[in-house]
């Protein structure tokens, strides 16, 4: 057959399309394949950390951004397979395939996927473990002694999650065992919680959240209608009270948490305020300057009343710390009063001037656009899943080994593709739903449960408008706010229980994170390089190995310089771009390397394309708003 795509890599095997297997009810779990690997791997960072964040403040509202990241995701993973199903080569071979050739998307692919270096999960998934030993909330950013042992543990907890990757046989049915005892324990729970705890309202509020198309964040306060009282319907956080919007000292890119160096907007003018230096207990620190006189303003003038008067000044720092306040606290109540949503759909529709989002949660946003689901290049490993397998043409392909244990196991150097006949068409349809229906009746709904469940704990938990104020302990202020509500006969039981999912949660999700970016790449050098080639297939595992040891220690040396949520935001801002743009170059590898009769109809190919633009606008949204605070625009 002609040489498809760059001449720098080799032409493809030809060989005969195998049969699918027939769907019925009894052998259900035989035909399981990818999606459930993957829902299960989806349970992480996105569902544990910036769900739950997000809907302790605005409740349900927002998580229709979740719906779109994951009907995205769904549309690109049945693509990538497509490939797969055609030339039994994961998707990133066809894209080293495309022109220019496979050195220049070398090197875009290697700045898309610098995110894997920051293993955030790892990093958050340490303090529930630190939490449940001691029977206490560490303190890092408080206590030096707590932040060597986090970050230990969280080093500890990486190497370990390597350990699936090295032994076991075939690495794919290793940490398939692991995330399936994963959807298990974890889900099993976070059910339990729901049938004892949830009422009906819970359930409304997070299921219709996925579908609340145009909410954005806004700060306001509640008195809409101006009067001074609070009126039915104006109590958006219950507490009671007609709550004013309390300014922000502390923007939450602040990703140090100490108060000094990172722009500040004191006066909630959008804008970044006036700096100047100060000295304070021997040290240079930045202060706001709102009036111009080159001098530290100290305190805040604040309208409580909402008469348009300020008749109250807030100190910026009422603890005498030398740092800003988080925010201007009020009512006294420890929450940032003022969060409130506004849909921006409606306002269009009935000619209203339209809401000003809220900018200092996009960061949140982001991350929970990038890791519904799975997020990032991560998605591309249901091609290599798709592989390992062993349906479409991947049957003749093989698959990856371990190092200890995977001997029998090898893996061809280049893809094997089919003769698009009549007779084969017949069961390439077949091979096509099969892998349709594994994605969008197993990962997409597993996606979802994923993203809610985690989610309606924050909103039975947690009071409405929770402000996170340690960066460090985002995995852990579910299962306090579950400890205090239940009360002590089984509070401590069920704070224990969450803690422990908190960890597995975030500590699995490590390894298929790392497998996915390891098979990305062995995958590529195995196909693209010549020297590569000429090795026997059986030492693919040695390839494997040698990228996973490089990985494991630049993953050690961030885990050594961040906090998690500053890891978080970076991996949530690349991997948007990274996945957005894979979209579309998913889409012209099909177009260009499928046979006419394989490829997508027009259907996939604007969803595919709509989905690339939509990861691409909320990277490129994220990074304006950082640049502006940061004072650079």
């Amino acid at each position: 057959m002609p040489h498809v795509g760059s001449a720098q890599m080799p032409p493809w095997n030809r060989n005969e399309l195998p049969d699918p297997p027939v769907f019925r009810w009894q052998n259900i779990a035989t035909m399981l394949g990818p999606g459930l690997f993957m829902a299960g791997a989806a349970i992480g960072g996105g569902e544990w950390l910036t769900g739950p964040v997000i809907t302790a403040r605005y409740g349900g509202s927002l998580l229709w951004l979740a719906t779109l990241s994951i009907l995205g995701q769904c549309v690109y993973n049945v693509e990538v397979s497509r490939y797969t199903l055609y030339t039994g080569e994961p998707i990133f071979a066809g894209k080293f395939r495309t022109l220019p050739g496979p050195r220049f998307w070398l090197v875009i692919y290697l700045l898309f996927d610098v995110y894997m270096f920051f293993p955030f999960l790892a990093a958050a998934g340490a303090p529930p473990l630190v939490a449940m030993v001691r029977g206490e909330i560490p303190n890092p950013a408080a206590n030096p002694d707590d932040e060597f042992l986090v970050r230990s543990v969280s080093i500890g907890i990486f190497l370990l999650a390597m350990v699936p990757l090295i032994i076991g046989g075939k690495i794919y049915n290793s940490i398939k065992v692991l995330m399936a005892a994963k959807i298990t324990l974890v889900m099993g729970f976070l059910i339990i919680l729901a049938c004892l705890f949830s009422t009906r309202q819970d359930w409304i509020e997070i299921g219709s959240g996925f579908f609340k198309f145009g909410t954005v964040p806004v700060r306001t306060t509640e008195d809409v209608n101006g009067n001074g009282i609070l009126d039915a319907g104006e109590d958006w956080d219950g507490d009671q009270r007609l709550d004013v919007a309390e300014p922000s000292l502390a923007l939450v890119f602040d990703t140090d948490d100490d108060g000094q160096d990172d722009a500040s907007d004191v006066n909630g003018d959008g804008q970044p305020d006036r700096m100047v230096s100060v000295q304070q207990n021997g040290n240079t620190i930045r202060w706001p300057d709102l009036d111009g006189d080159s001098l530290a303003d100290t305190v805040l003038p604040c309208d409580t009343t909402g008469d348009g008067t300020p008749d109250q000044e807030i100190p910026l720092d009422r603890n005498g710390d030398g740092k800003l306040d988080r925010f201007v606290d009020i009512d006294g109540d420890g929450i940032r009063d003022g969060g409130n949503v506004a849909n921006v759909l409606v306002a269009l529709l009935t000619g209203r001037q339209l809401p000003v989002m809220d900018m200092t949660i996009i960061g949140f946003l982001c991350a929970l656009v990038a890791i519904s689901g799975n997020g990032g290049l991560g998605n591309s490993a249901i091609s290599n899943y798709t592989r390992e397998q062993g349906w479409g043409m991947g049957a003749h392909v093989g698959a990856i080994p371990s190092i200890i244990g995977g001997r029998h196991l090898q893996l061809s150097h280049v893809g094997t593709v089919f003769e698009p006949t009549a007779e084969s068409l017949v069961r390439w349809r077949r091979w096509f739903w099969h892998v349709a229906r594994d994605q969008w009746a197993v990962w997409m709904p597993g996606c979802f449960v994923g993203v809610g469940l985690p989610a309606m704990m924050s909103v039975m938990f947690l009071p409405r408008g929770f402000f996170v104020d340690d960066t460090w302990q985002t995995a852990l202020f579910t299962a306090n706010g579950l400890r205090e509500n239940i009360g002590a006969q089984w509070g401590n039981f069920f704070w224990m229980a969450s803690l422990f999912c908190a960890f597995i949660v975030l500590a699995t999700g490590v390894t298929p994170g790392a497998d996915g970016f390891l098979r990305r790449w062995v995958d590529v050098i195995w196909i693209a390089s010549p020297r590569a080639r000429r090795l026997d297939p059986k030492s693919i595992r040695y390839v494997y190995f040698g990228v996973l040891a490089t990985y494991a220690a630049f993953g050690v040396i961030m885990l050594t310089l961040e906090e998690p949520t500053t890891l978080l935001f970076i991996s949530a801002l690349l991997s948007n771009f990274a996945l957005g743009f894979t979209c579309l170059h998913t889409l012209a590898v099909n177009l260009i390397l499928l046979p006419k009769e394989l490829r997508p109809g027009w259907f996939c190919r604007i969803a595919l394309f709509l989905a690339g633009l939509f990861f691409l606008l909320v990277a490129t949204i994220f990074s304006w708003t950082r640049l502006q605070a940061s004072g650079y625009l």
